[in-house]
């Protein structure tokens, strides 16, 4: 399937909690993040706002239906991912990879110096994925104030510490 990657528009706001929820249906694999598939998602408000700003990418199926989305912002120079979900009827099919390459694309373009993320160390869709693309774990003296205070964050709302990782793919 060829999917199209393009900004989202405020009218695809409404679908992307739906696309979110499922795809946090895989954490339901893991049973100590299962909690996290029945999670609250970004409403509906969240996502105009983000569009508004440009801060939001949307992968559309040939027949119009959004597959995924991915939500990003500009912090110190770097294009920070806040949030990349795939439907799960639509995984597998290079919807995410699609995704990452056009924001990576945009923040070439606007001369930041890197894309940075958060995720879990363990899943295969999480930083073995991005470590494919060219991602690689911060750590120590390199993780930024920003990344420090959004581990710190997702583990303020319950995500296991030992299990997140900051990630950040360089760009030239």
């Amino acid at each position: 399937m060829t999917s199209l990657v393009r900004r989202a528009r405020p009218c695809d706001a409404a679908a992307l909690p739906a696309i979110e929820r499922s795809a946090a249906g895989l954490f339901r694999l893991d049973p100590q993040l299962a909690w996290l598939a029945d999670a609250e998602v970004a409403g509906a408000e969240l996502h105009v706002q983000a569009i508004e700003q440009a801060r939001v990418w949307v992968a559309q199926s040939p027949e119009g239906q959004l597959a995924g989305f991915l939500r990003a912002a500009s912090v110190d120079n770097q294009l920070h991912i806040e949030e990349l979900s795939v439907s799960q009827h639509f995984q597998g099919q290079g919807i995410g990879r699609k995704l990452l390459s056009a924001v990576i694309e945009h923040a070439r373009t606007q001369q930041l110096c890197a894309v940075t993320l958060t995720t879990f160390t363990d899943l295969p869709w999480n930083a073995p994925f991005y470590q494919k693309i060219g991602f690689q774990r911060v750590n120590g003296e390199e993780t930024t104030q920003y990344l420090v205070d959004a581990l710190n964050d997702e583990i303020a709302h319950g995500l296991p510490g030992h299990r997140r990782c900051a990630m950040r793919l360089t760009l030239p």
